[in-house]
């Protein structure tokens, strides 16, 4: 059985060397709240309540709520695929470069096809394939940002910027948000020399991510509203351009609301969905793998999570009740769907309405499910439960945590 919340909870607030009182006081949550959470009779907490703990105790929000259940945690040395990323991302300061090689098989179209697979599957939650392909992608990109002429070389540093963010998001799945934060440092550098105009816009928003679970909400919103306006002042002609705009817009409501501000989230998320009807009327990007997650669908699927954060659960199945999704949706973004919707079920006392999603989502992502600590929180309040549904112990088991 995975550590309690409440037990990692109790152990950060005495590394902190305060009472449960001091805590509640820091971070304006109820002693109630805090009591209970520690004393497991409260199994999950939602993510304004847990960012608002979390800088309480002045920790990450990754520290309070543990490590995925697909990637534990056990004290050990790295495995060698990530210390290969680790090479790959920040490659040796004193070492002798390597002597370009092969640089007539070098095909920036090749390039991309292996930059669009390594998006792939990172949204289809393949963490060791991905792990072990992205080194070479980084590479094959460093190279591509080396030789040729300028033109070549900026649309190399294009391939590079896109390399170093998806590195980037891989360290945030796996828990490491200063590997992270390093790669999408560098994967700046690379999109400032770029022949992409919108690539320093979609790794801001990656940045934006890093900072909100490193519970720098404030840091994270600026970030976000000020890439989002600068889009929006000079590349909203295009479907490129609207998709980084809205997803940017997205990221700065979903800190504004772990920040307790629904009501300004819901007004963002709400202009956001208004603008995708623009791209129904705009040539589809080239490659939308590339690019930002962002259509009505997506916005739909964020409103919905925010209103499960919130504890509105009514308003959220409202929201998903005959939502159709759109085919460019990842495996991630349903994920959360999923979740969100069996959250809201669990709360409104439809054990077997919840266990019904979770069945759905062990059906199409498994993979997903197995990654997310929210799924590991909903399970164990259904089991705590009165009663048990049907499929429920067979969903408990499927994550391993069935006593």
């Amino acid at each position: 059985m995975a550590e309690h919340i409440g037990e990692r909870m109790a152990r950060l607030r005495r590394m902190a060397g305060i009472t449960q009182e001091e805590l509640s006081h820091r971070a304006g949550v109820s002693i109630d709240v805090v009591r209970r959470l520690e004393q497991q009779r409260k199994h999950s907490a939602r993510l304004p309540t847990l960012h608002a703990l979390a800088k309480g105790l002045g920790t990450e929000v990754t520290s309070l709520i543990g490590d995925p259940p697909g990637i534990p945690s056990n004290g050990e040395a790295e495995p060698p695929q990530l210390t290969a990323v680790r090479r790959a991302i920040m490659p040796p300061l004193f070492a002798v470069p390597a002597e370009p090689a092969n640089t007539e098989r070098l095909s920036l179209p090749l390039l991309r096809a292996e930059l669009s697979e390594g998006w792939t599957l990172y949204h289809g939650a393949e963490f060791g394939r991905l792990l072990d392909a992205l080194p070479g992608i980084i590479a094959d990109a460093r190279l591509a940002a080396a030789v040729g002429n300028s033109g070549q070389r900026a649309a190399g540093q294009a391939a590079l910027g896109k390399a170093l963010q998806l590195g980037g998001h891989l360290a945030i799945r796996l828990g490491k948000t200063d590997l992270a934060l390093s790669a999408l440092e560098r994967a700046m550098d690379a999109a400032g020399a770029s022949s992409d105009p919108l690539l320093p816009a979609m790794v801001s928003n990656s940045v934006a991510w890093a900072y909100q679970r490193q519970n720098r909400l404030d840091d994270a919103e600026g970030l976000a509203v000020f890439a989002a306006d600068r889009v929006e002042r000079d590349h909203t002609g295009t479907a490129e351009g609207v998709r980084v705009w809205g997803g940017l817009v997205m990221s700065a409501a979903t800190s504004a609301a772990r920040s307790g501000h629904y009501d300004q989230a819901s007004e963002m998320m709400r202009t956001a969905e208004d603008a995708t009807s623009r791209l129904a009327r705009l040539p589809a990007p080239v490659d939308g793998k590339l690019v930002s997650v962002f259509s009505r669908s997506s916005v739909r699927i964020e409103r919905v999570r925010l209103a499960v954060q919130h504890a509105r659960p009514d308003e959220a199945l409202t929201l998903a009740k005959g939502m159709r999704l759109s085919r460019d949706i990842p495996p991630s973004w349903r994920t959360w769907l999923l979740l969100d919707v069996a959250r809201a079920r669990t709360d409104v006392g439809d054990a077997a309405g919840a266990v019904k999603a979770l069945e759905s989502l062990r059906r199409v992502a498994p993979a997903w499910m197995r990654h997310h600590t929210l799924a590991v929180a909903i399970v164990t309040d259904l089991w705590s439960g009165p009663s048990r549904p049907p499929g429920l112990r067979r969903v408990a088991d499927f994550l391993g945590i069935a006593q």
